[in-house]
């Protein structure tokens, strides 16, 4: 299915059989209170928002077949993937493998790694760990992608300018198209996200595209409405 959606900074076109939604570390130990984004002294609240509106796209996605994957955030027990310096981040005692109101901190197993449940992923659906920001560094995304034909990323998730920019700043250098839905990624800090999505669009969209959800699903009715006429 071919769609031409209403984006910024200019209409997007892509081809839903070649794309892939990239939901982006929707983890209970950013989301939730007594997790790593907590520890780090954020407000969780702040992303409460974005889960709804993701749920959406997501449900969307589904119905249209497209690939979809879900990275999430997470350590080895042993810590042997997490750098020394990303360790000593977060006040002693609520780092990286230390224990949790949810298990051990952004430890892979854990229930705070997991994903929080209005988004967990169906059966087929590519679970993706990772252990940096990018979802492309130490992983088989690009291979996975690759086999699948895949040339356009639609992006949501956690947080705008950590790991989401990142990974769509590594898929863009990686020659893909890239949107990122507006309502569906959040931020800590909304001017952070806002300074985000200035920036992925900037200069003619020097990152990617961005749009909103509406314009996304409307897109979508408005083809298949034309198709029954």
């Amino acid at each position: 299915m071919e769609l031409l959606i209403d984006a910024q900074p200019a209409p997007f076109g892509f081809e839903t059989t070649r794309s892939a939604l990239i939901m982006i570390d929707m983890q209970r130990d950013f989301l939730l209170p007594g997790g790593f984004g907590e520890a780090l002294g954020n407000d969780v609240s702040q992303l409460a928002g974005c889960i709804a509106p993701a749920r959406q796209l997501l449900d969307w996605a589904r119905s249209v077949r497209m690939s979809i994957v879900h990275t999430k955030e997470a350590h080895a027990p042993d810590l042997s993937d997490c750098p020394p310096a990303k360790l000593q981040r977060g006040a002693p005692g609520k780092r990286i493998g230390d224990a949790g109101p949810m298990g051990r901190i952004l430890i892979d197993g854990e229930v705070g790694s997991d994903f929080v449940p209005e988004l967990a992923p169906l059966a087929g659906e590519r679970v993706l760990r990772k252990p940096g920001k990018g979802a492309f560094y130490a992983t088989d995304l690009g291979d996975w992608l690759a086999r699948r034909n895949v040339d356009t990323l639609i992006f949501a998730g956690v947080t705008t300018e950590v790991c989401v920019q990142t990974t769509m700043r590594e898929a863009n250098d990686r020659g893909y198209n890239c949107l990122l839905v507006e309502e569906a990624t959040a931020s800590y800090f909304p001017h952070f996200k806002q300074a985000t999505l200035d920036m992925v669009r900037a200069q003619g969209g020097i990152v990617g595209w961005t749009a909103s959800l509406a314009a996304l699903t409307g897109a979508r009715e408005t083809l298949l409405a034309k198709g029954r006429a």
